[in-house]
């Protein structure tokens, strides 16, 4: 058993106000003399049904976390301390999914709040060690008219550098909105040389992941753990070679599974999908991405070949350049190359 914190990875799978630290959020809504929803500041996980209630309070959580972020300084810091994480994690490459809309009003407009998010991950690239892109993503429940312009702005930044935009996503309560209306956007951002990297498959089932497949044309599918509800889907998922980012403790958190035992991991895995481990909200399930790998560890059974193997599908997933998945993926060689066991988890 090796040290799950040493093991290198990319994390693939985290949104720009769910990453924030519960001090941190503690601090500056203390700092702006606001209130915060008590269960934002528990020590337990937050464990809603995943019905349309359910959902919605954890939207509104959501939000009043996101309601403290009204600097350019606390953009930075949240990006800043995001990095530093995930660095301290083991993680080789993060790739943070953001909606500029949100923040805009603080600094100027979308554009504004894009190259700020830029610049920080840039800065904190070097700082940490690690490579930082960014996925500028729209929100299903705005228009998708709207989703047409975050799209055109990404496509201003993309790269695959530190600092720059490498995907565009979509992102929301999966049941809202017209997949096939966001199509258009998908388009404008594919032919700018982004990924393809929308939300389905974990509030919805294998329909709703079809229809991801058949309109916006994914290069990775943020969850698609219910893909396996129907092999004729996963079989496209699989054959597509589009990968998913499974985010267990998202799932338990929201109702999607009972308990991490039900999260069907193994069987994705199995079928041949490649799978990227993702932390998703750890502000709101209090649970980072070593804590998925333990949990594939402790209680789905993966011994080290197979965590190394998550490793390898979530750098050959991400955006990082030729030069630098080789690079990585010979790191989770030596790992495992290593004598165990390790002293972490």
């Amino acid at each position: 058993m090796r040290d799950l914190t040493a093991l290198p990875k990319a994390h693939l799978h985290l949104h720009f106000t769910g990453s924030m630290r519960p001090s941190t959020l503690a601090e500056m809504a203390a700092e702006q003399g606001l209130r915060l929803p008590t269960a934002l500041l528990d020590h337990d996980p937050l464990r809603v049904a995943g019905t349309e209630r359910g959902w919605f309070r954890f939207q509104r959580l959501y939000d009043a976390a996101r309601a403290v972020v009204r600097s350019e300084a606390a953009m930075r810091r949240l990006v800043e301390e995001a990095v530093a994480d995930d660095a301290a994690e083991g993680s080789v490459r993060l790739e943070i999914q953001v909606d500029p809309t949100s923040y805009a009003p603080y600094v100027g407009g979308i554009t504004p709040a894009v190259e700020i998010v830029l610049d920080a991950a840039r800065t904190s690239a070097r700082a940490h060690g690690i490579e930082v892109g960014v996925v500028v993503a729209a929100s299903r429940l705005r228009h998708p008219l709207d989703a047409r312009t975050l799209a055109r702005l990404a496509a201003r930044y993309a790269g695959t550098g530190d600092g720059e935009v490498v995907g565009f996503g979509l992102s929301n309560d999966e049941r809202r909105g017209d997949t096939e209306a966001f199509g258009p956007a998908f388009a404008l951002a594919r032919r700018a040389g982004l990924a393809s990297v929308p939300h389905g498959g974990e509030l919805l089932g294998p329909t709703h992941v079809a229809q991801v497949l058949d309109h916006l044309a994914p290069d990775r599918l943020g969850h698609g753990v219910r893909a396996g509800e129907d092999p004729r889907v996963l079989e496209r998922v699989v054959t597509g070679g589009v990968a998913l980012e499974v985010c267990p403790a998202s799932n338990v958190s929201l109702g999607v599974f009972q308990d991490a035992a039900h999260v069907p991991l193994r069987a994705l895995v199995d079928a041949g999908a490649i799978v990227a481990l993702g932390a998703d909200d750890p502000l709101l399930f209090r649970s980072r991405l070593v804590d998925q790998y333990v949990t594939a560890r402790e209680v789905l059974g993966f011994d080290d070949v197979e965590l190394a193997g998550l490793a390898r599908s979530s750098i050959l997933a991400s955006r990082a350049s030729a030069s630098s998945t080789a690079s990585m993926l010979a790191r989770v060689d030596s790992w495992l190359a290593a004598e165990g066991p390790g002293t972490g988890v």
